[in-house]
Formats: structure tokens, C-alpha cells, sequence
């Protein structure tokens, strides 16, 4: 099998709108990447991961390993908003929001700053070794791996507060965890977006190629207008060039990042970046035609049809995101920020005094999620026993575990049945409306059936 060499692409700038858009819209994002880690709320780092405490800090809630379930509905819910916007605007995110297009384009930049445009690169590569080449190609790479180390560090401060990550970093006194993930995270960052480029966007990822399962004739595209463009012509001296408007400049193939030439019609490889179409309506108005000959549009309005935006599948997208944000609304309104777990000894299901009465021994584990401390209550409920236990109310620390184990005591006549379920409630002791609850069971002899059954 023979594989097709690939071809390397030397992309041409291009000054226009939309690549003015995505520069305001990469600034903005790049600007909440490398600046959040740094915003405190509180006194603490307003969004950290915190692994080690298994204790995720996002803004003003603390959420733990056991409410996991949000990130589930979260990430379903990203899933369903990321088909709604391909539905409406088609690869909108690979165009102006992905991560690989936004670091990409900044090496691109750099490239660009240091070498050279599209013509100064490729004939710097063209040309033999010198010393201006190779004080160029250290320059270019140097700067890259400083972006690469600068994502890196950016992104281990989600997990490490910054200016402790900073202040190893100038002492040198990372560990061996601190100096892997940032080697780790700058060297792919570095291999990524300096070598292999657009070809993560072909190979690996596979949102091209299931686009047309999400793509319909009304979804928004990148498209050339075949029925004004055809037949293509260089423009002549008196400003004609045959019957279509496309003057065959092959601008919008020179400024695509994938190589791609849009006029051949809809590819997996598009990236919807734009760039075709600020290359072309410049020179639209330099020979004096309109612009939009590339342009945003439907494949059922560039072939004269009328785009419906409210489809079947739209409306569906956003039924689905209406209930899944009603969800998570309604979970996050009810979070509690207490949780309890109740566990049973199973080294003696129960234990019976001399007076007749029957013990059960539980242990209860009191997680406090909240940011400041609290006195709990433990109670039941469903049970007629009395609580033996050394401390009520229990004081819990913010973060903290509180372990405690308890008696339950059955006063009033053995129960008929052996296994009787209730619930453990325990409630904060200046707010009821801060309270968990969880079932157990408490078990009594076989034979105090018996023996009620004869008295």
C-alpha cells in the first residue's frame, strides 16, 4: 500500500472580516485560558481542580467525586449543543473556538513574523544553508516552544494553584509530577501545531468525516457560487475574462490552512475558517464585481433555494437542550451541600441486653461541602429507638469527614418483623433546610416474632 506524500502548505495572509473576527474571538478565548487560573474569589482560586483533596472548586461551589453525575449531564449537554450549532452554522467551532485552530493559527503567526509571508517562506526553505536561515529557524522554534511551555504551565494551574506552580518553577523545585505533565503537555503542544498542523484535522479527528451525518442542505457552509464563477478566466487587460466571475487568482487556495481549494465544492477537510472568503472578495473589488462569489450560504441557497433555519432536527436539538439544562438547573438548585453514609457492622448484626432490649450498631460517615464550618443534627426517622451516640450535635469542619459511630436502641417491644427499614436525617442545626437522609435497617431476633405471636 502507497501512501500520498504529504505536501507541505505554506498559507498566505489575509486581511479581511472575518479574519479580523477570529482574531477578536481567539484573543478572547486565549485571554480566559492563561487568565482564569489567576482569578480568586474569596481568597482562593476561583477555578481549580483540586485532585489530591478530590475537591473541584468552580467559582463560588465546591463540588466532590460523589456528585460526578453533573459532569455527566454537563458534558451530554455539550454534546447535544455541539450538533445544534453544526446543524445551524456547520464546523463554526473548528473555524473559530478549537483549541487546535486557535494554538495553530498562533504559530502560523509567529511563522509568519519571523520568516516571513508565503513567498519569503517558501523560497527561505528552498534556498541552502546560511546563517541568517538558521538564526531564523532558532528564532521561529524557540518562540514556539516558549508559546508551547507558556499553554503548558496555563493549563497545569487548573490543578495547581499558579503562583505556587510559578514559584517551584523559579526556585526549581518542581516535582517529578510538576516537571511530566509540563514537558508532557509543552512537547505535544510544541509537535502538534509546529509540525503536524492541519493534519490533525484530517487524519485523527473524525468530526470531518461524520459531518455529513450532522450537515443538511439548510446548514450553514463555506461555498463558491459555481453558477457566477464558471467558467473560470484570467482577467484580461480590458477587464473581461469570459462569462464567470472567478479570475482563477487561486488566492483562496493560497490562504487555506488545509490546502484545500473550496471551488471544488464541499470537503471534509474545510475547517470553515473564512479565509477564502476575505482572499476573495478582496479581489472582487479590485477588478470591480461583487463580492460573495465565496461566502457563507447553504447548499440550497447558493443553487437559488430559500433556507429554513427551524427544521425538524434544530427543533429537536433544542427541545433536548431545554430539558437538559432544566435538569441540571433543578439538580443544582436542591444540592445540598452535605452528604451522608450510613454503614451497618457487620461483625454483629445486633446485640441483646439483659433487660430484653436489641442493639444495633451503625457508623456514620458526614461529608460538609460547604465553604464554612457546621454543627449537624443526627436523627431518625421510621423508627421508634433511642440514639446512643457522644456527641449531638456533631461539628464538621469545611471539607471535612466526620466518622462517628452510634447506637440504636429499641425501647418499646420487639418489632414483628426481623429486618426494619428507616431512615438516618441528619440536618444542620441552625438551618433544617441543610439535611441528608439515608435508609438502613435495623434487625431484631427471629425469635421475637415468635414470642409475640404468643403473647
Amino acid at each position: 500500500m502507497e501512501f500520498e506524500k504529504r505536501v507541505k502548505i505554506y498559507s498566505k495572509s489575509v486581511v479581511g472580516r472575518f479574519r479580523s473576527l477570529r482574531w477578536a474571538v481567539s484573543a478572547v478565548l486565549l485571554g480566559v485560558y492563561f487568565l482564569l487560573p489567576w482569578l480568586k474569589i474569596d481568597g482562593r482560586q476561583a477555578l481549580l481542580f483540586d485532585i489530591p483533596g478530590r475537591k473541584f472548586y468552580i467559582f463560588n461551589t465546591i463540588f466532590w467525586p460523589q456528585e460526578v453525575y453533573y459532569l455527566a449531564i454537563f458534558l451530554v449537554f455539550l454534546v447535544v449543543a455541539f450538533f445544534f450549532f453544526t446543524a445551524l452554522a456547520g464546523r463554526i467551532w473548528c473555524g473559530y473556538t478549537c483549541p487546535q485552530t486557535v494554538f495553530t493559527d498562533i504559530f502560523m503567526t509567529i511563522e509568519r513574523l519571523v520568516e516571513g509571508d508565503r513567498r519569503e517562506r517558501m523560497a527561505l526553505d528552498k534556498g541552502g544553508v546560511s546563517g541568517g536561515k538558521l538564526a531564523k529557524k532558532v528564532i521561529k522554534h524557540g518562540l514556539w516552544l516558549l508559546f508551547s511551555f507558556a499553554t503548558a504551565f496555563a493549563f497545569v494551574s487548573y490543578f495547581i494553584p499558579p503562583a505556587e506552580l510559578l514559584g517551584r518553577v523559579v526556585r526549581l523545585s518542581l516535582t517529578e509530577a510538576n516537571i511530566f505533565w509540563l514537558g508532557f503537555f509543552t512537547l505535544t503542544t510544541y509537535v502538534d501545531c509546529a509540525f503536524l498542523r492541519e493534519l490533525m484535522c484530517l487524519v485523527p479527528c473524525p468530526y470531518g468525516r461524520f459531518q455529513s451525518a450532522l450537515f443538511d442542505p439548510d446548514t450553514l457552509i463555506i461555498g463558491y457560487d459555481k453558477k457566477r464563477g464558471e467558467p473560470r478566466g484570467h482577467l484580461r487587460k480590458d477587464g473581461s475574462n469570459g462569462a464567470g466571475d472567478c479570475v482563477d487568482c487561486t488566492l483562496c487556495v493560497q490562504v487555506c490552512p488545509t490546502g484545500i481549494d473550496i471551488r471544488e465544492g464541499l470537503q471534509c477537510e474545510c475547517i470553515a475558517c473564512a479565509q477564502c472568503i476575505d482572499a476573495c472578495d478582496s479581489v472582487m473589488r479590485k477588478v470591480g464585481r461583487p463580492e460573495g462569489l465565496i461566502r457563507y450560504c447553504s447548499l440550497k441557497s447558493i443553487s437559488g433555494g430559500e433556507t429554513k433555519v427551524l427544521r425538524p432536527r434544530v427543533v429537536l436539538y433544542i427541545v433536548s437542550l431545554t430539558l437538559l439544562f432544566g435538569v441540571m438547573a433543578y439538580k443544582l438548585s436542591q444540592r445540598s451541600p452535605l452528604y451522608l453514609e450510613v454503614i451497618r457492622d457487620r461483625t454483629a448484626l445486633f446485640q441483646k441486653t439483659g433487660d430484653g432490649k436489641v442493639t444495633n450498631l451503625y457508623t456514620i460517615k458526614a461529608m460538609n461541602m460547604d465553604k464554612t464550618d457546621h454543627r449537624y443534627v443526627v436523627k431518625t426517622d421510621g423508627i421508634h429507638a433511642g440514639i446512643i451516640i457522644g456527641a449531638n450535635p456533631i461539628k464538621v469542619k469545611s471539607g471535612e469527614v466526620y466518622q462517628i459511630s452510634l447506637a440504636l436502641v429499641w425501647e418499646d417491644g420487639l418489632p414483628e418483623k426481623r429486618v426494619n427499614r428507616f431512615d438516618f436525617v441528619i440536618e444542620d442545626a441552625d438551618d433544617q433546610k441543610i439535611s441528608a437522609k439515608r435508609e438502613s435497617t435495623f434487625l431484631v431476633p427471629e425469635v421475637a416474632k415468635n414470642k409475640t405471636a404468643q403473647h
